[in-house]
């Protein structure tokens, strides 16, 4: 069975990077060495791995990451901190 892993970033810069991959130790390291210049990390290092989850169906990760990727700063702090019953209401739009 091959996982594959959606990972969160936090950048030098307070910001965070969401990624995937199939193998996320040899992923933080190109991360954190810089191996793609234009990478949106590459500038932004050194990076911490702030957050991971595996799954065994590629497409629920790939659909993961996109849905992590819309989310604000707030609930992906959420996520990060495992508060995961704080994560309905921060979808929440506010009028």
């Amino acid at each position: 069975m091959k996982l594959s892993y959606v990972y969160i970033l936090e950048c030098s810069d307070r910001t965070y990077y969401t990624g995937i991959t199939s193998n996320l130790n040899k992923r933080i390291t190109e991360h954190q060495y810089g191996k793609h210049i234009d990478s949106y990390t590459y500038n932004r290092r050194p990076i911490k791995l702030v957050f991971y989850a595996e799954f065994t169906d590629i497409n629920l990760a790939i659909e993961s990451e996109k849905q992590i990727k819309k989310w604000s700063r707030i609930k992906k702090e959420a996520l990060i901190n495992n508060e995961f019953n704080k994560l309905p209401n921060l979808a929440k739009k506010k009028f």
